[in-house]
């Protein structure tokens, strides 16, 4: 298959390895020949490992639409990104049912081994999104807010079943460099809309922070030298406890896919953007078992 030339490639100990969709405005006559440029408009992170561009332009273009179509217009409100619970929010139950509708359903890979005929062992990837097209099979996974080494249970799975010839390419959704970086000030402006200025007020916009945070908080609003305004203690204290440095972001893949972690699988990586998040007037609602499921769309294959 001939390679398609790569752009704003990154600097690596094998720049064919890597490439980004660059950064520019679609227009009607880029947009058949730079996939994903609507969500590039939007601020999202596209990046290309190993081939994965020429892979998916020339088997696969549905794929490409498939996931345009279902983060084009995915919107991610801040009473969401407060009231997330573990590595899920409502806005990855609704991603995942998107992709689930659109045949993306999760399926549990078996790879055996068969000495003369005779079983002797096999071993089990689950991947969360499988789609079969008539050129092979996509495996994707998001990871919205898991600790940081899931990324490398996911790259090494992809690796393995690219291995073995059971997908062709593996697909990471992940929060995008911006969506992290911005977390701190977006939180912020949640706390300045909705006049947070101590505990009755953060319980009123349906947030309880658990005693170790309070105690945490209260410790940096009263404390003699230096005290904290109450509202930038908890926004501290909230996006360090639930976003920090060592959960699931662009950041953390990227250094991964660097060192050459799920290598040679071609790869699919996606960030999303901090333009996602939205600024609703609802209460917060944390994330109840009701809200999270293995399988949203009960679809495991």
């Amino acid at each position: 298959m001939a390679q398609t030339p790569m752009t704003d490639a990154l600097v690596s100990s094998d720049n064919d390895r890597f490439s980004r969709e660059p950064s520019v405005p679609p227009d009607e006559t880029t947009a058949a020949a730079a996939p994903f440029q609507g969500l590039i408009a939007r601020g999202f992170e596209i990046q290309y490992v190993s081939h994965a561009a020429s892979i998916l332009a020339g088997d696969f273009p549905d794929a490409r639409a498939d996931i345009e179509r279902v983060l084009i217009d995915m919107e991610l409100p801040i009473t969401e990104v407060i009231g997330s619970g573990g590595g899920e929010t409502k806005f990855t139950q609704r991603l995942r049912r998107a992709l689930a509708a659109l045949g993306w359903q999760k399926h549990n890979f078996v790879l055996g081994k068969t000495i003369d005929g005779v079983p002797r062992e096999s071993t089990s990837h689950e991947v969360d999104h499988v789609r079969r097209y008539d050129a092979g099979v996509i495996a994707g996974e998001i990871e919205w807010n898991n600790k940081d080494p899931f990324f490398d249970r996911d790259l090494e799975n992809f690796k393995r079943l690219h291995a073995e010839g059971a997908i062709s390419v593996g697909l990471l959704i992940t929060r995008g460099a911006s969506l992290q970086d911005q977390l701190s000030a977006l939180v912020r402006r949640f706390a300045t809309e909705r006049n947070i200025i101590d505990f009755e007020s953060l319980s009123a916009a349906g947030v309880t922070p658990t005693p170790r945070q309070r105690d945490n908080i209260d410790r940096r609003v009263n404390r003699m030298r230096d005290p904290v305004p109450f509202a930038d203690a908890w926004v501290d204290n909230f996006v360090s406890n639930k976003y920090g440095a060592a959960t699931t972001h662009w950041a953390k893949l990227i250094h991964r896919v660097e060192r050459g972690v799920g290598n040679p699988c071609p790869l699919l990586l996606i960030g999303l953007p901090a333009s996602i998040v939205t600024f609703d007037a609802a209460r917060v609602d944390e994330l109840g078992d009701a809200d999270v499921s293995d399988d949203p769309a009960g679809t495991a294959t």
